[in-house]
């Protein structure tokens, strides 16, 4: 199920804001950035103006990554970290019985799946990231306890994302499932998912083998903030 296409996932932010998430674009000459409000990255394919672009972004944002290639940058803002993550891809449906009710997520949810993710994750989720794509979650007694969603998206290809389960819940087996449905689901819209989890996170990167994923590349998070 392989594609020509594929070469876009080497740079994925750049690519998405060409496509399927232009209304979400600030374009500096060819260096795209999400707007902050839903995601705070950017991608580039000319490094010429790369270092401009991201002084001008970081008037916006004090704190935010370039995905790919290592960027020229001023004296204004510093490269705070490097984040290597394995950038994995999967070609067929997860065949797996779902067995927990799941719930798609809707504005209602907003302030709770926030909440989840920057409990979790903190430091990529915004209040608007959940309109870049759908989010499905899992609960019990009222409580949002699991969740996973679509962040990144092109013509052929959307990222599963926020896979998250809320720490008093793991080991339930709820992040197979909810990757499951939105992994499905992504097919029958006639697309390839693809996720990134970073590499030193070994426990994740088994799981995704365990349903399909095989590793692409390694591909790199530089943060960025302004000084």
């Amino acid at each position: 199920m392989k594609t020509i296409e594929e070469y876009k996932l080497d740079n994925p932010v750049w690519h998405s804001l060409s496509e399927n998430h232009g209304a979400f674009v600030i374009d500096y000459r060819n260096t795209k950035f999400y707007n902050p409000d839903y995601c705070p990255f950017g991608g580039f394919i000319d490094s010429e103006n790369i270092s401009d672009a991201i002084d001008q972004y970081a008037a916006l944002t004090d704190n935010f990554f370039i995905v790919g290639e290592k960027p020229k940058i001023s004296e204004n803002v510093q490269i705070v970290k490097e984040l290597v993550c394995l950038q994995m891809i999967i070609y067929e449906k997860i065949q797996l019985a779902i067995d927990t009710e799941v719930v798609k997520l809707t504005e209602n949810h907003n302030e709770e799946l926030c909440a989840l993710v920057n409990l979790v994750q903190p430091g990529y989720f915004k209040n608007k990231t959940p309109l870049l794509g759908n989010y499905f979650g899992i609960f019990k007694e009222n409580q949002l306890v699991a969740i996973t969603g679509e962040r990144m998206k092109m013509n052929d290809f959307t990222e599963v994302s926020a896979i998250v389960t809320h720490p008093d819940h793991t080991g339930k087996g709820y992040a197979k499932q909810l990757i499951t449905f939105v992994v499905n689901a992504i097919f029958e819209e006639n697309k390839i998912p693809f996720l990134h989890v970073i590499e030193s996170n070994a426990g994740a990167i088994k799981l995704y083998e365990k349903l399909g994923f095989t590793a692409r590349r390694k591909i790199s998070l530089w943060n960025i903030t302004a000084k």
